[in-house]
C-alpha cells in the first residue's frame, strides 16, 4: 500500500508541473472555486470526484464531506491521493449516478461540481437531481473551464494522440434551469474556470460560516 501511495503521488505531482506548464494551475483554480462559494458550512456534498483535486482543496481547509463519482477507479485514486496527504478521514467516498443520486430530499446544505458539466449529454436531469438533494437553505456551486482551460485541455489531450470531447451540456444552460427553479444565480468567470454560485431566493435566511478557526486566503 504504501508503494501505491507514493507512486500515486508522483503521477499527481507530473500531472500538476504539466497543467502548469500550459498556465493552468489546479490549486489555484480549486482555490477559486472555494473562494467564489464563500462563505459556506454543514453537510457539503461533492459531485464528480475524479482524481479528487477538488476534494483535496476542502480537506486541506478542514471540511468534512461526502464526495461521489460514478467510476470505482476514480474513487481509488483520490482516495490514495487523499491518503498520502492524511485527509482520508474527512471524506466519504462514495459510488453514484449523477442523474440518479442515492441521497434523501434536502439532505446537503452546500454542493460542489467542478469540471463535470462538460462532460454530461444533457445538464438538466443532473441539475434537477442537485436540486432535490439540496437544503432549502443551501447553495449549488458549479464550475467548469471556460474557452481557456478548454483550449488547455485540447493542448494536453493532443499530447497523448487523444481529441478531448466536451458533451453538449454547458454552465449556461445549468444556470438556465437554476434560474426556471427560482434560484437566484451568481457568476464569476475566471482565467480557466467560470463559477455560479446558486440558492433559493429567501427572505431573513440566515448568513452561512466558515468552521470555527478556518480561514481561506487565496494563493
Amino acid at each position: 500500500m504504501a508503494n501505491e501511495l507514493i507512486e500515486n503521488h508522483k503521477r499527481y505531482l507530473e500531472r500538476i508541473a504539466l497543467y502548469r506548464q500550459y498556465g493552468y494551475d489546479i490549486d489555484e483554480e480549486r482555490n477559486y472555486v472555494i473562494e467564489k462559494a464563500c462563505p459556506f458550512s454543514g453537510n457539503i456534498l461533492e459531485a464528480g470526484t475524479g482524481k479528487g483535486y477538488f476534494s483535496l482543496a476542502l480537506a486541506r481547509l478542514g471540511f468534512h464531506f461526502t464526495t461521489f463519482d460514478i467510476s470505482a477507479t476514480e474513487q481509488w485514486y483520490a482516495g490514495l491521493n487523499l491518503a498520502y496527504q492524511g485527509l482520508a478521514g474527512y471524506v466519504r467516498f462514495d459510488v453514484a449516478d449523477l442523474e440518479r443520486l442515492p441521497y434523501p430530499d434536502d439532505s446537503y446544505d452546500v454542493i460542489f461540481a467542478v469540471n463535470i458539466i462538460h462532460h454530461l449529454a444533457s445538464v438538466e436531469p443532473a441539475v434537477n437531481e442537485l436540486i432535490r438533494v439540496l437544503s432549502p437553505s443551501g447553495k449549488i456551486v458549479l464550475s467548469d473551464f471556460n474557452e481557456k482551460g478548454l483550449a488547455v485541455l485540447d493542448q494536453i489531450h493532443a499530447l497523448d494522440g487523444r481529441k478531448h470531447k466536451p458533451g453538449m451540456a454547458t454552465l449556461r444552460e445549468a444556470r438556465a434551469v437554476l434560474s426556471r427553479h427560482g434560484f437566484q444565480v451568481e457568476k464569476h468567470a475566471g482565467i480557466h474556470q467560470d463559477v455560479i454560485v446558486s440558492f433559493r431566493k429567501q427572505k431573513g435566511s440566515a448568513k452561512d460560516h466558515w468552521p470555527e478557526g478556518h480561514f481561506f486566503e487565496k494563493g
